[in-house]
C-alpha cells in the first residue's frame, strides 16, 4: 500500500474528517465502525447512513476566567450535536484533563444511538473541559462552569440540547449551568439541563438510574440465559455514581461481588466485599484506597478473575483485545460509554461471552433525565416509585426487542442495538428530507 493509500486509509477509518488526526482516530474510529457495519442491514435507509459519520454541529470554545491568585488561565470546551433529526440533543458533560474533540464526538454520538435505541424523544450530544476539576478550587470551578455555558449558550436550550452530568461533574455543576443560562435569557429555565438537585427541578431517581439500568439490563440479560443472579460472582471496574450503584444493586439481590476498582484502588475478597461498608468508606475518604474488606490485586489480574458478569463503568477503551483475550466472565455489561473496542467486541463475540452494550445498559441515565424534562415542562412531578417503574419498563421493553432482533438475524446484542436505534434515527432523517 503506497503512502497516499495509507493516508486515505487512515482518514476513512475517522469517516473522512479532515479535523480529525488520522494518526490518533480513537474513539470517534470505533464509532464510525460500529455503524459500518450495520450498512448490510439498512435496506433502502443505508442511502442516509453518512448522516451517522458526520455529527451535526461541533463547537469549540475558549473558557478564560481569573483564577484566585490574580493569573488568567484558558480552558478548551466542546459541545457536539451529532444529530437532531428524532428531537433536540441530549447528552452530559464530561470536566477531564483529557477531553479531546475526537472523544466528545464519539460520546455524541453514542447518546444518538443511546436514545433512539430505548425509543426517546432526543438526538445525541456531549460536552466537555480539558480541565482536572480537583486541580482548581471551588471558586474556580464556579468560573470554568459559567463561562462554559455562557460561552455553549448559543446553541443549548429546553428545546434545543440539554446537558447533563457526566464524569468529573454533577448536580451542582448542573445547578450553575441552569442558573447561568437562565440569567443569560433573562428567564427561569430549569429544562436547560437535567440532573439538577431536587429543589431546582431535578427528578426524584436521577442520581441512581444509570446504575439500575446496569443492573436492569444485568438481569434480563441473565433471565434469557436462565443464569441466576442470586450467588452470581461480579467484578465492577469503576466505583462511582455508576459502578458504585450498580454493584449495590448486585449486592442487594444477592450476588457476590468479588471485585471493585476506582482511581485510587483495585481491590478483591472472593468470599463477596461488603459493598455498603466499600461506599460508606467512598464516601468518607474519596475512593476505595485503604478500604480493608479486600485485598489489592494487580491491575491485569482483575480483568482476568472468573465471575459471571463483568462491568466496566469506567472510561472508554478499557477492555482491550489482550483484555478480551484473557476475561472470564459469562457476561460483559457496559456501565460506561465505549468500554470495549470493535476489536475486543468480536474477540469476546468469538468466545461466546455475551456483550450487553452501552447504548442499553447505561441508557438509565438518560431516560430518567427524559423524565426530569417532561416534569420540568409540566411543573408536575412523580413519586420516586412512579420514576422506577417507569424506567423500569423501558429498559425491560428495549432490552426485549434488541434480544429479537440479536436472535433473528444471529447478530450480537451491539449490532441488534445499532439496527434498532439507526433504522429510527435514518428513518427520521429520510421523512424530514434535507433542508434546504
Amino acid at each position: 500500500m503506497s503512502a497516499t493509500q495509507q493516508d486515505q486509509a487512515s482518514l476513512d477509518r475517522v469517516g473522512g474528517l479532515s479535523y480529525l488526526n488520522p494518526a490518533a482516530p480513537e474513539p470517534w474510529a470505533s464509532f464510525v465502525e460500529q455503524i459500518e457495519r450495520v450498512r448490510p442491514h439498512l435496506g433502502s435507509l443505508e442511502r442516509w447512513i453518512e448522516t451517522l459519520k458526520h455529527p451535526k454541529r461541533a463547537l469549540i470554545v475558549d473558557v478564560p476566567i481569573e483564577r484566585d491568585d490574580g493569573t488568567v488561565a484558558h480552558y478548551e470546551g466542546y459541545r457536539v450535536q451529532h444529530n437532531l433529526s428524532r428531537g433536540p440533543g441530549k447528552g452530559g458533560v464530561r470536566f477531564h484533563p483529557d477531553v479531546t474533540l475526537n472523544e466528545v464526538m464519539a460520546l455524541a454520538g453514542w447518546m444518538t444511538i443511546k436514545n433512539a435505541a430505548v425509543g426517546l424523544p432526543f438526538g445525541g450530544a456531549k460536552g466537555g473541559i480539558r480541565v482536572d476539576p480537583n486541580s482548581v478550587t471551588k471558586g474556580e470551578l464556579q468560573r470554568i462552569t459559567r463561562r462554559y455555558t455562557s460561552e455553549i449558550g448559543i446553541i443549548i436550550g429546553p428545546d434545543k440540547d440539554i446537558p447533563a452530568p457526566d464524569v468529573g461533574t454533577n448536580a451542582m455543576t448542573m445547578a450553575i449551568m441552569m442558573d447561568t443560562f437562565s440569567m443569560n435569557r433573562g428567564g427561569t429555565a430549569t429544562g436547560v439541563v437535567t440532573g439538577k438537585p431536587i429543589a431546582l427541578g431535578g427528578s426524584l431517581g436521577r442520581q441512581e438510574a444509570t446504575g439500575r439500568g446496569v443492573f436492569i439490563a444485568a438481569r434480563e440479560a441473565a433471565r434469557h440465559l436462565r443464569l441466576p443472579i442470586e450467588g452470581a460472582r461480579v467484578v465492577v471496574q469503576g466505583f462511582g455514581n455508576v459502578g458504585g450503584i450498580g454493584a449495590r444493586m448486585f449486592h442487594d439481590a444477592g450476588a457476590r461481588v468479588i471485585a471493585v476498582s476506582d482511581h485510587t484502588a483495585i481491590l478483591v475478597n472472593e468470599a463477596g466485599i461488603d459493598i455498603p461498608a466499600a461506599l460508606a468508606h467512598t464516601a468518607a475518604n474519596g475512593g476505595l484506597k485503604g478500604f480493608a474488606g479486600a485485598a489489592p490485586i494487580d491491575p491485569e489480574e482483575f480483568w482476568r478473575l472468573e465471575c459471571e458478569f463483568l462491568v466496566p463503568a469506567a472510561l472508554e477503551g478499557q477492555l482491550t483485545v489482550e483484555r478480551a483475550s484473557h476475561a472470564r466472565a459469562r457476561v460483559v455489561v457496559e456501565g460506561a460509554n465505549g468500554p470495549t473496542t470493535p476489536a475486543a467486541d468480536d474477540i469476546l463475540h468469538e468466545r461466546g461471552i455475551l456483550v450487553v452494550p452501552d447504548v442499553l445498559a447505561n441508557a438509565g441515565g438518560v431516560t430518567v433525565s427524559y423524565f426530569e424534562w417532561v416534569q420540568d415542562f409540566s411543573s408536575f412531578f412523580w413519586t420516586e416509585d412512579e420514576i422506577n417503574e417507569r424506567l423500569e419498563r423501558i429498559m425491560v421493553a428495549a432490552f426485549t426487542a434488541i434480544w429479537k432482533v440479536a436472535q433473528e438475524k444471529q447478530v450480537s446484542l451491539r449490532t441488534a442495538a445499532f439496527i434498532i436505534a439507526c433504522a429510527r434515527v435514518l428513518e427520521a432523517r429520510a421523512e424530514r428530507g434535507l433542508y434546504p
